[in-house]
C-alpha cells in the first residue's frame, strides 16, 4: 500500500489529542505502520518553532512573522517526517497542517487565504493530506476557562473573537475546499467522536489499497 496522509484539524479545544491517542491504539491493535506527529513541530528544528510561537512572552510577534514561521515549521516537517514516512508506505497521523494555516493566519490574523496557500505552497510543494479529519465545534464551547485562568498557549490566550473568526473561516474554507475533509461532529462524547474518525480512515485506507 502506499503511505496514506491524515491529518486532524479544528479548533484548539477540540479534543484532536484525545482521539489520536485512540486512533494511535487502533493502529497498534491493528498492526497498521504509522507515523504520529504534530504542528507546528514533529522534527527538533520545528518544535524550536513552535517554542518561539506558542511562548505567551511572544505577544508583539508580527502577524506576517507568525505566518512565516509556522510554513517554516511545515517545510522542515515534510522533507524530514512526512515524505519520507509516506515513501515507505507509512500512514501518517498528524495534528494540524495546512488547513490551519488557512483559517487561523488567512483569516483569523486577516492576512488572506490566497497569500497563506502561496508561502505555503513553496513550503510544502503543494503537498496536501489524502484525508482531513474536521473536528467540528464552537470554540466557546472550549475555550472559556483557558481564557479565563490564564493555562493556554499563546494563540489560545488571543481570546473568543479571534477563535470565533479562526472557527467561521473553517467553515468557509470547508465550503470552498475541493479536497477530502470529512466534517467530525466533536460535540459528540468521545466514542461517538473516535468512530466516526475511524469510518473514515478506514474508508480511505481501503480505498487507497485498490
Amino acid at each position: 500500500m502506499d503511505g496514506v496522509f491524515i491529518a486532524l484539524e479544528g479548533p484548539d479545544g477540540s479534543g484532536k489529542s484525545t482521539i489520536m491517542e485512540k486512533i494511535v491504539e487502533y493502529f497498534k491493535m491493528n498492526h497498521i505502520e504509522f507515523i504520529r506527529t504534530r504542528e507546528p513541530g514533529g522534527t527538533k528544528i520545528g518544535e524550536e518553532i513552535r517554542d518561539l510561537l506558542l511562548m505567551k512572552d511572544n505577544q508583539n510577534m508580527a502577524a506576517e512573522t507568525e505566518a512565516l514561521l509556522y510554513a517554516a515549521s511545515r517545510s522542515q516537517h515534510m522533507h524530514e517526517e512526512i515524505m519520507p514516512a509516506l515513501d515507505m508506505g507509512k500512514v501518517v497521523l498528524c495534528e494540524r497542517f495546512i488547513l490551519s494555516s488557512l483559517a487561523y493566519q488567512g483569516i483569523g490574523r486577516g492576512l488572506g487565504v490566497d497569500r497563506i496557500k502561496q508561502i505555503n505552497d513553496f513550503a510544502i510543494h503543494g503537498l496536501r493530506p489524502d484525508l482531513t479529519l474536521f473536528f467540528d465545534i464552537d470554540p466557546r464551547r472550549t475555550l472559556i476557562r483557558k481564557v479565563g485562568n490564564g493555562r493556554g498557549d499563546r494563540l489560545e490566550q488571543e481570546g473568543v473573537e479571534f477563535h470565533n473568526r479562526v472557527y467561521d473561516g473553517y467553515r468557509r474554507l470547508l465550503r470552498e475546499c475541493t479536497e477530502t475533509i470529512e466534517v467530525i461532529d466533536a460535540t459528540q462524547d468521545i466514542e461517538g467522536v473516535f468512530n466516526q474518525c475511524i469510518y473514515h480512515i478506514e474508508n480511505t485506507l481501503e480505498y487507497k489499497e485498490g
